[in-house]
Order: C-alpha cells, then sequence, then structure tokens
C-alpha cells in the first residue's frame, strides 16, 4: 500500500514539533552555471544532518502507546541509524540498531551518543538481517525500515510539501535515488500538490540500479555499485519502485567528475557544506544529463554528512 497525500500532510503535523523546516537557497551564479532558476531545499541541515530525520521521526511519533514502549528497530551504518535513535530519544523510548563491525565508529559513536542501544554483527546483509530478528524476538520492537516503509515514505514526502509552499511555482522537482524512500515520497506530495511538476531524479552512472529499473518496469538489483555517493548505494524497495514507476518521469545518471564539480562549487559558492549523494541532482544540471535550462528547477539537497578529512576533491 502507497502512502498518499493525506499521509504526507498527517506527517507533517506529526513531525512539526520535532524536525526542522529547513530554508530553501538559492546562488546566483549557480544559476549561472547550469542555466536553470535553482531552489535548494536543505536538508543538510536537518537534524542528524539528513532528510531521513522526517521518515524515523514520523514512524516513531505514528506508534500507538503499546508499539512505542517496545522501542523500535532497525539495521543500518548510516544516516537512518542515527535519524531513528534520535527520535526514539525524543520519545522517550528505545531504539536498537544493528550495525555492522566495520561501520565508521564515528557513525557507531553518533548513534550512541543519541542514545541507540547498538548490537554489531558481521558485514554482510544475511547476518544484519539475522541479527535484527533476533534483537526483535527479545524485545518485541518496531520495526522501522530506512525506506521501504510506509511512515518512512510519508516523513521524507513533508520536505517536498514544504519546498513547495515555499515556491509554488517550480517546473521540476529533483531527488536524489538510492532506495526510493525520499524519491517516491517527494512524488506524491509533488503530484498531488502541483499536478503539472515534472519529477526527476539523479542517481550516480555507478549505481545505476534505479535507472535501469525504471526502463525495465521491473526492480533491478544494486550489484557492487562503484560511486562516492555512498547514500545511493541500496536497491529500491518492493513499495518504493511501483510510486517510482507510476510518478517520475525520467532517472539521469551523472558521472563522478561531474559530482565532484558540482559538490565542490555548491560548498564555495553557495556556501552549503553537502554530501555527495545530495549534490547529485546538481551534477545532473551540471553536466546537462538533462535540458532543463530555463526553468525553476527545485532540488533536494539530501544531507550534509561528509568527513572533512576526505574531501574529493583532495584525493
Amino acid at each position: 500500500m502507497s502512502p498518499t497525500i493525506t499521509d504526507i500532510r498527517q506527517a507533517a503535523e506529526r513531525i512539526r514539533p520535532h524536525a526542522h523546516r529547513t530554508p530553501v537557497m538559492t546562488c546566483r551564479s549557480l544559476d549561472q552555471r547550469v542555466g536553470a532558476q535553482v531552489f535548494m531545499k536543505c536538508e543538510n541541515l536537518q537534524k542528524v544532518g539528513a532528510f531521513k530525520f522526517r521518515g524515523a521521526c514520523n514512524a516513531v511519533f505514528s506508534l500507538s502507546p503499546d508499539e512505542a514502549a517496545r522501542g523500535v528497530a532497525t539495521h543500518s551504518s548510516g544516516n537512518h541509524a542515527q535519524a531513528l535513535a534520535l527520535a526514539a530519544a525524543m520519545r522517550g523510548i528505545p531504539a536498537y540498531i544493528v550495525m555492522p563491525r566495520n561501520a565508521p565508529a564515528v557513525k557507531q559513536a553518533a548513534v550512541a551518543g543519541y542514545g541507540g542501544i547498538i548490537t554489531l554483527c558481521e558485514p554482510t546483509l544475511a547476518a544484519r538481517e539475522s541479527t535484527l530478528a533476533e534483537v526483535v524476538a527479545a524485545t518485541g520492537a518496531e520495526v522501522v525500515h530506512p525506506y521501504n516503509d510506509v511512515r518512512v515514505i510519508a516523513g521524507q514526502g513533508t520536505a517536498a510539501l514544504e519546498l513547495l509552499a515555499d515556491v509554488p511555482d517550480l517546473d521540476v522537482i529533483m531527488a536524489p535515488v538510492g532506495g526510493g524512500g525520499l524519491l517516491s515520497g517527494t512524488a506524491i506530495a509533488a503530484r498531488a500538490v502541483a499536478p503539472q511538476i515534472r519529477v526527476i531524479a539523479a542517481e550516480p552512472a555507478g549505481a545505476d540500479d534505479a535507472f535501469r529499473s525504471l526502463a525495465a518496469r521491473h526492480i533491478i538489483p544494486s550489484v557492487q555499485p562503484q560511486t562516492i555517493a555512498d547514500g545511493l548505494l541500496t536497491s529500491l524497495g518492493d513499495l518504493t519502485f511501483p510510486i517510482i514507476r507510476d510518478h517520475v518521469e525520467q532517472i539521469v545518471t551523472v558521472s563522478e567528475p561531474a559530482i565532484v564539480a558540482a559538490m565542490k562549487f555548491v560548498w564555495e559558492r553557495a556556501k552549503l557544506v553537502v554530501e555527495p549523494s545530495g549534490v547529485v541532482p546538481i551534477a545532473a544540471l551540471w553536466e546537462e544529463a538533462i535540458d532543463l535550462r530555463g526553468l525553476r528547477v527545485g532540488v533536494i539537497l539530501s544531507g550534509g554528512n561528509v568527513g572533512l578529512e576526505h574531501l574529493p576533491w583532495q584525493q
């Protein structure tokens, strides 16, 4: 079952006391460089530094008191782990986070800092899933998937809802795509609020499973993706794919050099700290992967979590 615009509007009200209403920023030099008017929805300034907090927050605050008392659980080594831990802490309930042993220490520390109860496992999907099953069996916690969850998709759609409220006359709205939670929520919100708007996604050429899935009309799993955009490595889910198939006009792919160049430009000229995954739609404009010149383009900058010791233009 797909979430509806009603679900997204209810999510917006539910998370309003807890999540930031992030600003929409413009940059004249970026507009000149790409030949379009670009309106950047700054989810890099969201709590935990990414849009993921919206979905996690909606899921946590959707739970009944009895469900909430048992806590929430997930497996994640990234932004979703931190988002779920923080949202659970805000509601005063436990968050059980299964993380691979090789997850960066800084990410483990962040999850622990938000109060997450970490269980380490071997760095394979099978180990993550089996360990999560053991945790859920022991605790009765509610599983909150990073993207293949109606509550999460509805929460992610609130970013587009805010963007379209602030800039109602967009021609195009763009988001990056990994597992598809942000893109599917964006598509539902955009189509409901502005039926004529074009919904376009961007994906690294080295992790183009969503591009190939949309062309094939069925899910093609991600296999050994190679990209600096480490937030876009996962495959589409059986909830997110049908929404994308039915509501997204096109997925375009971009090169690694374009991602790096666009990221550096946004840092230097727009003064926004954005991670590689978050700048992928800007990269699509940068190398004209699709012709949107002269249009008003809304872009969701999905996150800003990047290690400052390893900036890509310093390699």
